[in-house]
C-alpha cells in the first residue's frame, strides 16, 4: 500500500531529528515535501513505514543512512547566474576594487572565494566563468574557488559539471559554446577550464569551516529554513571565515539582515567586513 504523507507527530519526530544533525527547521507546511523525499529514502533501503524508517535512523546503526537521508532532505535545484545583479557586482566592481588594490599595493594578486551550501555547483561555477572571462586583467592572480555542502550528492554532481538545459536559461549561447561542451541533447559539460578552477568539499555550515580565511563569500538561498539560534551560529562562523575587508553576499530570503550588524551594508545583498 502506497504510504500518505506524514503525521504530525511522525513529522515533529523527523522536523527535530534534522534540526539536531544539520541546523535546518523545517515548518509543518512543508510536510508534504519532506513526506515525498523520506518516502523516497524508504524505498531505496527497503522500509515498510515512517516509523520503521525513525527507528533505525535513530539507532546505533543509523549512521550508514544518515548521509542519504540528509541528501533527500536538503537537496535543492539552483541555475547558473541566479540574481544576474550579484555576478554583475562580482564581475565589475569587485574586480576592479581588487585590481585598484593591488595596484596600490593594498592586497597580493590573490583571491579566494567560497561558495557556502553550494548545491550542484551552479553558482560557484558561474563565478569561475566570470573570473575566465577576465583573464587578461587578472593574468598572474592565483584564484582558490571553494564549494561546500552537506550533501555528498550535491556535490556529487557539483564535481562531475555535466548540466541540462534548464539551469542554463541566464546564460547567453556565446558563453554556453565557450564554457560547455555538448554531449547529448540535454547535457552539457563544463569545459576543463572552468570546471578545474574549483574544488568542493563537505561542510555542515552549524561548525567552522577549516580553511583559511575568504576574500569573498557567497550565502544565497540557504537559510530560509533555519531558525534564528541556528542563522546566528552560520553568520558567526562566516565572519569568522572572512578577511577584514571581504565581502559577504547573500540571498533575499536568508532572513538574517538584523544579524549582520557587524558588518557595513554595501548595498540590497552586499556586506563588508570592516
Amino acid at each position: 500500500m502506497e504510504l500518505e504523507r506524514l503525521t504530525p507527530k511522525q513529522f515533529e519526530l523527523f522536523q527535530k531529528f534534522i534540526y539536531e544533525r544539520s541546523g535546518i527547521k523545517i515548518d509543518f507546511t512543508k510536510v508534504t515535501l519532506v513526506s515525498n523525499r523520506i518516502r523516497r529514502r524508504l524505498k531505496a533501503s527497503s522500509f515498510e513505514d515512517f516509523d520503521s524508517y525513525y527507528r533505525f535512523l535513530i539507532s546505533k546503526d543509523g549512521s550508514v543512512e544518515l548521509e542519504g537521508f540528509l541528501d533527500a532532505i536538503t537537496t535543492n535545484e539552483t541555475s547558473f547566474f541566479r540574481t544576474p545583479s550579484n555576478f554583475e557586482w562580482f564581475k565589475n566592481d569587485y574586480i576592479k576594487e581588487l585590481l585598484k588594490d593591488k595596484l596600490e599595493g593594498k592586497r597580493t594578486a590573490s583571491l579566494r572565494v567560497w561558495s557556502a551550501a553550494c548545491s550542484s555547483g551552479e553558482e560557484l561555477y558561474s563565478i569561475a566563468m566570470c573570473l575566465a572571462d577576465l583573464s587578461v586583467p587578472l593574468r598572474g592572480w592565483q584564484h582558490q574557488l571553494l564549494g561546500t555542502d552537506i550533501s555528498e550528492s550535491s556535490l556529487k554532481l557539483a564535481r562531475e559539471a555535466v548540466y541540462r538545459k534548464r539551469t542554463m536559461q541566464e546564460l547567453e549561447p556565446a558563453k554556453i559554446k565557450r564554457y560547455f561542451t555538448e554531449e547529448a541533447p540535454d547535457q552539457f559539460r563544463l569545459r576543463p577550464a572552468v570546471s578545474q578552477m574549483v574544488r568542493f568539499k563537505n561542510h555542515n555550515l552549524m561548525q567552522p569551516l577549516a580553511e583559511l580565511p575568504f576574500d569573498c563569500i557567497w550565502l544565497r538561498n540557504v537559510l530560509i529554513y533555519f531558525d534564528r539560534e541556528s542563522k546566528t551560529k552560520v553568520i558567526d562562523n562566516l565572519i569568522q571565515s572572512l578577511v577584514p575587508g571581504g565581502y559577504l553576499v547573500v540571498g533575499p530570503s536568508e532572513g538574517v539582515y538584523d544579524m549582520l550588524g557587524m558588518l557595513q551594508k554595501r548595498g540590497t545583498f552586499l556586506y563588508q567586513k570592516p
